[in-house]
């Protein structure tokens, strides 16, 4: 029930990833109407389906305290609850974020030694990608907890992707050991400790975009600012191409050649491709989507969804931490 389209874009998208990911089954929660009604009308198969009907709804300015109180039979609330009785593997949300966390956390607890659970998601970096956490869970952290967002990034990307030893860089105003707040330069001392992590050092905001890092460590309110201006800027530049393509006679008439050759740059820069940031540090696998995710988007996020199952994290997470207890020591 949650987004700005609701099941009106969920339900279409759930749709086609059951025809393109095999052994796939979902879990639908939520209103009974129009959640019957849209599954009927894109035929949605009964043997790989399933629903648990609610009555309440979390909305987007819902305080998250007064939900974990209150809302008992909220669909967000009642899809984590299928993960925590086994009945799913993981949940997709694409609701209020902040009640996300909480009823996670509550719901199903965190991985023995994290203090706190954070978003990952990735960025698109020359031709590759940038994982970056904290993405908005926590907008002020200590050292100890930015040092365990550290070893979730580098445990979750070692995971879904090829990469065996993550580099790990400290988002930061300079690369000299001594710049930053007092916070970032504790962390950093850590992080050099660490034998465990393969920590590359400071990473200034453009050196983001230039393949120097594959997870990228910073509190939530930088990763939510950072988050949110990467991808208002990579709108602001399709807008602006097409507006110079169309401002120009000759320009018009090269068009279509010109939209075919820069359609590869423009899917690269698209924000749905890489909807689908997952919440690490929990007994259980919670994806959380973007709010104004389209059907496209909602596919990419779901397919996340499946590779965080598969993978194991949240064990994963955990053996990866006992080994690095000794570097918080």
């Amino acid at each position: 029930m949650g987004g700005d389209f609701g099941p009106r874009c969920i339900i279409p998208a759930v749709a086609r990833c059951l025809q393109q990911i095999p052994g796939l089954s979902v879990v639908l929660v939520g209103s009974p109407e129009p959640m019957t009604s849209l599954c009927q009308k894109h035929r949605l198969p009964g043997d790989r389906i399933s629903f648990v009907h609610t009555s309440e709804t979390i909305l987007a300015n819902d305080l998250p305290a007064s939900v974990l109180r209150n809302k008992r039979d909220a669909s967000m609330r009642v899809a984590i609850e299928q993960v925590r009785d086994g009945v799913a593997d993981g949940c997709l949300s694409a609701g209020n974020t902040g009640a996300l966390m909480v009823l996670s956390k509550t719901l199903l607890g965190t991985v023995d030694g994290i203090q706190r659970p954070a978003i990952m998601a990735a960025l698109p970096v020359a031709g590759k990608f940038c994982h970056v956490l904290d993405l908005g869970a926590n907008v002020d952290c200590s050292a100890r907890q930015l040092f365990e967002f550290a070893v979730m990034g580098s445990e979750a990307v070692a995971e879904l992707t090829d990469i065996q030893q993550p580099r790990v860089g400290l988002l930061n105003i300079g690369g000299e050991i001594n710049k930053g707040s007092l916070r970032v330069r504790e962390v950093s001392e850590l992080l050099r400790d660490s034998r465990t992590l393969n920590y590359i050092g400071h990473i200034e905001g453009h050196e983001l975009f230039q393949d120097r890092a594959d997870v990228v460590v910073c509190d939530g309110f930088v990763g939510n600012v950072l988050l949110k201006a990467s991808e208002g800027l990579a709108s602001y530049m399709q807008a602006e191409l097409g507006r110079a393509l169309s401002g120009n006679f000759i320009l018009r008439l090269l068009g279509p050649l010109l939209r075919r050759a820069l359609k590869p740059m423009g899917e690269r820069l698209d924000p749905d491709r890489y909807n689908g940031a997952v919440l690490l540090g929990l007994q259980g696998v919670v994806v959380k989507s973007h709010g104004n995710a389209d059907q496209y988007a909602l596919e990419v996020a779901i397919a996340q969804a499946v590779r965080a199952c598969q993978s194991d994290m949240p064990q994963r997470i955990a053996e990866r931490l006992v080994r690095c207890r000794s570097d918080l020591l």
